[in-house]
């Protein structure tokens, strides 16, 4: 070993530092302050960033549906009741998306007749796709029978086809000048049943009138068809029974001998197409209901818009006042403490022990009459919102007012709101700002709640909300479940979004985190 430690050269031993002046060396990163080292970790959560994303993307369209919508919440069509997502322009291009489209089961031949009669008589096909032949074992009179049905998928806006209207003599000519302007046929010749059924012997014509059926056919509506297997019109031509003259488009085959209308007292009636009508009431605009239509037959594009802009706001504000009440007791509770303390946490458990629900009716039934709906609505979350804020803020006052800091600015002659409010309280906003964002969800999940259970009726203020409408939707889940369906999506994403969101504030604004997995 000597040996070897003889053979290092001698210069190997010169101090390094000899004349030199030595620093401390500059940090290679950045400082990072409270906030900035929350978001560093935030974004390490995975799901939380993606539920801050969702949020974002519902918020957009909370504030962008309602203005892109050609309707207002207001705008009801009592004849496009509980209808399907359709857009014309998408469902011509045949993708199947948007196209109205809706299946049509155990249908017998006749009215599969019906519906491809009517598609004749518009020129627009209400049948999207070949029907579906099924075999229909039915019991009868105690034997086993088997029945030929059809599965039938249709346009729903098309299979309304024509119906009748009875409209003033000024509407009446407004609609002709219309349809030479446009070229686009409303108006289409009336019929009387004595020329629509052939009768045998004993036949009877039918009590009631059916506005699709325009062709010859006999009692039970089966059609007869000419020899090119066509249907034959059977059109009205009496012209006793009309009303002016009819000086507008006429359906192919017409001669002049149709008429149009049959007159009634101070008004007619006439048969309308009311797809196109409704082009003639909204200037022009095809139906375009991307998320399909209510039982009120509103655009549920913008009602839910509507109704989520409220609620998003609402929350805020039940969050925001919450938020200012529940910081300035809980402060007073936990700086002070000893008699102030539990006089005022007594008062905290009475209010505590009052059951949020009743609180919201009674003010729904007493003073919603007074100061209106919604501000009775929102003093009931205020009412007790704010006691889970108090006893988080007290627990923080609890935990800091013994620091050093706070000692030391007593000792320099702080004044107690000074200390309160310049030194604990900024240590403390982190958890408080989180828990905040936490009650957010729990206001929008009890307005629609109560909302959805007809305990508040927030319709005369907003137009509607996402309790409404999926309570509405409720009521015709297998026939129209797309009235349900996009409320509670839109509800339900809002939810899992902000607990995910606030899961992921509360772990980042924990200070025992702090500079961890860096």
């Amino acid at each position: 070993m000597q040996e070897n430690i003889k053979q290092i050269p001698k210069e190997k031993f010169e101090f390094a530092q000899i004349n030199t002046n030595m620093h401390d060396e500059k940090l290679k990163t950045k400082a990072r302050g409270y906030f900035a080292d929350a978001l560093v970790r935030f974004k390490k959560n995975k799901s939380s960033v993606i539920a801050a994303f969702i949020i974002g993307l519902l918020v957009l369209f909370a504030i962008v549906s309602p203005i892109i919508s050609p309707y207002s919440v207001y705008d009801k069509d009592n004849d496009y009741q509980k209808y399907p997502p359709y857009v014309e322009s998408i469902a011509n291009l045949g993708i199947g998306i948007l196209d109205g489209g809706t299946t049509l089961k155990s249908q017998n031949a006749l009215q599969v007749q019906k519906l491809t009669a009517i598609g004749v008589e518009t020129g627009r096909d209400v049948i999207l796709a070949e029907p579906d032949e099924v075999e229909i074992v039915e019991n009868y009179r105690g034997q086993e029978r088997v029945r030929i049905a059809y599965n039938v998928t249709v346009n729903k806006y098309f299979q309304k086809g024509i119906t009748y209207k009875v409209m003033s003599y000024e509407e009446y000519e407004a609609i002709q000048e219309w349809q030479k302007q446009t070229g686009k046929r409303i108006l289409y010749p009336v019929l009387e049943n004595k020329d629509i059924y052939v009768l045998g012997e004993k036949d009877k014509l039918p009590a009631s009138r059916n506005s699709n059926i325009w062709y010859k056919c006999d009692v039970k509506g089966n059609a007869i068809l000419d020899e090119n297997g066509s249907f034959i019109p059977a059109y009205s031509t009496n012209k006793s029974i009309s009303y002016g003259n009819y000086d507008s488009i006429r359906i192919e085959g017409d001669d002049g001998s149709y008429i149009y209308n049959i007159a009634k007292s101070g008004s007619v009636e006439c048969r309308i197409d009311y797809y196109t009508y409704y082009q003639y009431k909204n200037g022009g605009l095809t139906p375009t209901y991307v998320f399909g239509t209510d039982e009120y037959g509103r655009d549920l594009f913008c009602a839910i818009g509507m109704g989520a802009r409220f609620s998003l706001l609402f929350a805020i504000v039940v969050s925001a006042i919450n938020l200012t009440i529940g910081t300035i007791y809980g402060a007073i509770q936990g700086y002070y403490g000893g008699f102030v303390d539990m006089s005022m946490d007594r008062f905290s458990e009475i209010l505590g022990g009052i059951p949020f629900i009743i609180v919201a009716t009674l003010f729904q039934l007493h003073l919603a009459q007074k100061v209106g709906v919604v501000p009775s609505f929102l003093f009931a979350f205020v009412l007790t919102g704010w006691l889970g804020m108090a006893a988080l803020t007290r627990k923080q006052f609890y935990r800091f007012k013994s620091q050093e800091y706070v000692m030391a600015a007593r000792t320099l002659g702080a004044s107690d709101r000074r200390i309160m409010f310049k030194h604990i309280l900024p240590n403390s906003l982190g958890t408080m700002v989180t828990s905040c964002a936490l009650v957010i969800p729990g206001v929008i999940s009890s307005e629609t709640s109560l909302s959805y259970l007809g305990i508040v009726n927030l319709t005369q203020f907003v137009g509607t909300s996402i309790g409404e409408l999926m309570a509405s939707g409720q009521n015709g889940m297998s026939t129209a479940p797309h009235a349900m369906l996009y409320p509670a999506l839109f509800f339900s994403l809002l939810m899992i979004s902000f607990n995910l969101f606030g899961n992921g504030l509360r772990d980042a604004f924990n200070p025992s985190t702090r500079g961890v997995d860096d």
